[in-house]
């Protein structure tokens, strides 16, 4: 997006804002579908660095997330935890992921997450 959308910024900040983890959103972000809840970036930054340091090759890098997020002036991206992307019927990963999507990338979006279907 060439400006930001209004509507999905002030989302992203209320998200922040609440410390809440509740809303479920669906981005079109680089041809990518990715669907499921926001979550503020100071959790989503703890919850990566506790997969990490449980990581026996990646626990190094768990450090990298435990610096506080600068928080100066409105949210720039969406913090997805238990998100999963979409690709035909199938959600990627199964057990959910954690993904940040730059808000300027975002082509689309719609509050709520999208069913898929494992057969």
């Amino acid at each position: 997006m060439s400006k930001h959308d209004e509507l999905i910024v002030d989302i992203a900040a209320l998200v922040e804002s609440g410390q809440s983890n509740q809303m479920s959103l669906t981005v079109v972000t680089g041809g990518a579908v990715i669907t499921g809840r926001l979550a503020p970036e100071a959790v989503w930054r703890q919850r990566v660095s506790e997969v990490l340091k449980d990581s026996a090759h990646l626990g190094e890098f768990s450090a990298v997330f435990d610096t506080p997020a600068k928080g100066e002036g409105p949210p720039t991206h969406l913090h997805f935890h238990v998100a999963r992307i979409l690709q035909g019927a199938v959600g990627i990963p199964e057990t959910g992921g954690m993904y940040r999507v730059a808000i300027e990338d975002v082509s689309a979006w719609t509050v709520g997450d999208f069913s898929y279907f494992d057969h």
